[in-house]
């Protein structure tokens, strides 16, 4: 199985920026973002005062800016090959339903699962509720979605940038920072630095289950 964030990975932006753009809060979210991904702020907390700061946005504007993200160039091209290779796929976000059920359609991921943005009389509420509102929690919907699929975490990867994807780092059998976070890299096996997901390919090309666990780190940059 083959696991993604999506925020910066499967999406070229982040959707919780996307949102206070059209909120007119984008400085103060951004702030909160930044101290979050690089591991400075626990994530709940910072999920919590991001999404309050978009209450009021109504709920068909917060639609029509979510549906302006386009996808990580690449995407799509990696997602049929690793299908085509046999692997589930797979989408762990802190992000919210509004655009990872759509990401997820299109691009054909097997399991999508993120949080839910409350909306009340056709607006954001500030609230935000979800399976993936702690800084553990892709860890615990990580080993569901093995167990699940009968998949043992060694036998899986990851793709991520941000803090809140070491947690799972830790468990699978091999990572790999997509364009990471400063405090991300010394979690990942391979670090790629290219905002293209066709990199990730010859990674797997290449890539031996027996030797997942003594892998050298590799820094890609073209």
């Amino acid at each position: 199985m083959i696991v993604f964030d999506m925020d910066s990975t499967l999406i070229d932006a982040e959707t919780i920026d996307e949102l206070a753009r059209a909120a007119g809060v984008l400085s103060k979210v951004e702030e909160i973002t930044k101290k979050a991904m690089c591991g400075d702020l626990d994530f709940e907390q910072a999920l919590i005062e991001r999404v309050r700061l978009l209450k009021g946005l109504p709920l068909e504007t917060a639609l029509d800016a979510v549906n302006q993200i386009n996808l990580m160039p690449g995407a799509a091209e990696l997602i049929f090959y690793v299908k085509k290779k046999g692997y589930k796929t797979a989408m762990i976000s802190g992000g919210f339903t509004i655009s990872a059920e759509s990401v997820g359609k299109a691009l054909g991921i097997d399991f999508v699962v993120s949080n839910e943005l409350l909306v009340k009389d056709g607006c954001l509420t500030g609230k935000v509720a979800g399976p993936i509102t702690q800084s553990d929690s892709k860890a615990e919907v990580f080993k569901e979605l093995t167990q699940l699929n009968g998949v043992r975490p060694e036998r899986c990867v990851v793709v991520g940038d941000g803090a809140n994807d070491a947690c799972i780092f830790e468990k699978a059998g091999f990572s790999i920072a997509f364009n990471p976070k400063p405090i991300l890299r010394e979690y990942a096996d391979v670090v790629i630095i290219k905002k293209d997901l066709r990199t990730v390919i010859p990674v797997l090309e290449s890539l031996s289950y027996q030797c997942c666990n003594q892998a050298q780190h590799v820094d890609i940059e073209h």
